[in-house]
């Protein structure tokens, strides 16, 4: 149980800002394993190419790399498309000299749910992390847990205020609209190969803790498919403090019908921090993909919000066109740029999976 004497975050008054919200940076780690990717790692790294292609030019980009050959071949694959011709009007191209890299032996891509959660304060502006644990989703895959000490590594030349809660949290599994309200699933965080020592309330105490929040959403299950037992920024998203996008499947034949049609019905009469309807917006799936052994978690609520551009995952369906229009919609200052994550998603995740925003030092000083 959570001690009221510490100096939690909340308590020194850090909060997690909303992912609309300026960055700094956006921290990714170089794709590598063939177990995530079987047969894929080369075309995953040519997708990662394009992510970091479009968003170098919209924040920093923090890389994580195992070694110096990695190093070496990630600046080889970037070089090669900064000379391939791009016929887009803003002339983007990827480039090694605008990219942090950081050598580290990690061991998968999945920074969203093992790297740091970035904190800002409200009076001073300062930034801080909170450093959750990571066991790989419950467990699920042992070589993974060395993950967990991501955060430290990182904080060695941040050298910034880090919190640890001292429980299992993922990154994935929570979305927040920076004014106070966070989205969760109850599958992923009341799980009991999380932290089965913990009740609801006793979580709730540690996400408003340490990621200053007053309000919580409790959504029930995650889409098919997803070994992380049901994380949010597969089904739901905020897009502004108001309004939610939420994953929802039409085909009522369909798996994720009803589990969907649950999670659109608890949003539909849902209030924010104020006590405020929120204003939900229904974003199609794209359909059962995969292959023989299994369905994959393909949803393209898995979009990521940067300064300047919104990453979009498509993957060759019919419904790819009206999804990417649903969230132009909702960012008219921002370019949305749809990615084939058509490789991504074998590793049962696609572009927020991957990556964490490092917010604007200043962006809420009062």
């Amino acid at each position: 149980m959570l001690k009221q004497s510490l100096n939690t975050p909340q308590k020194l008054g850090y909060f997690m800002p909303a992912e609309w919200e300026r960055h700094d940076a956006i921290w990714l780690s170089w794709p590598h394993d063939p177990i995530t990717f079987p047969g894929r790692v080369e075309k995953v790294e040519l997708t990662y190419g394009e992510i970091i292609k479009n968003l170098q030019h919209s924040e920093k980009v923090n890389l994580l790399v195992k070694d110096s050959a990695m190093k070496t071949r990630v600046m080889g694959i970037l070089k090669q498309e900064e000379h391939t011709p791009n016929p887009s009007p803003e002339g983007n191209k990827s480039s090694p000299d605008g990219i942090a890299f950081h050598v580290y032996d990690y061991a998968d891509v999945w920074f969203r749910d093992y790297g740091p959660v970035f904190l800002v304060n409200k009076t001073s502006g300062a930034l801080a992390m909170s450093h959750w644990i990571f066991n790989a989703w419950g467990g699920k895959y042992e070589t993974l847990m060395q993950d967990t000490h991501i955060p430290e590594f990182i904080n060695r030349s941040m050298n910034i205020p880090c919190f640890t809660p001292g429980i299992v949290m993922e990154g994935g599994s929570i979305d927040v609209n920076g004014k106070g309200t966070l989205l969760t699933t109850e599958q992923c965080l009341l799980n009991k190969s999380r932290n089965p020592h913990l009740n609801k309330s006793e979580i709730e105490k540690y996400l408003m803790e340490y990621l200053g929040v007053s309000h919580i959403i409790w959504l029930k299950n995650g889409i098919e498919g997803d070994d992380t037992d049901g994380h949010i920024d597969d089904i739901a998203r905020f897009v502004n403090p108001a309004t939610v996008l939420c994953a929802y499947e039409e085909d009522r034949n369909d798996v994720n019908h009803p589990i969907l049609h649950e999670n659109y019905e608890i949003l539909l009469h849902a209030k924010d921090q104020s006590g405020n309807r929120l204003n939900v917006i229904k974003i199609p799936m794209p359909g059962a993909i995969g292959d023989a052994e299994g369905v994959l978690p393909a949803s393209y609520a898995n979009f990521y919000i940067g300064n300047t551009v919104v990453l979009v995952p498509v993957f060759g369906h019919e419904n790819d066109a009206k999804a990417v229009d649903i969230i132009r919609q909702q960012f008219p200052g921002r370019k949305v740029v749809e990615i084939n994550c058509a490789d991504l998603v074998y590793g049962l995740g696609t572009l927020h999976c991957i990556s964490q925003q490092q917010p604007a030092v200043d962006i809420r000083k009062v």
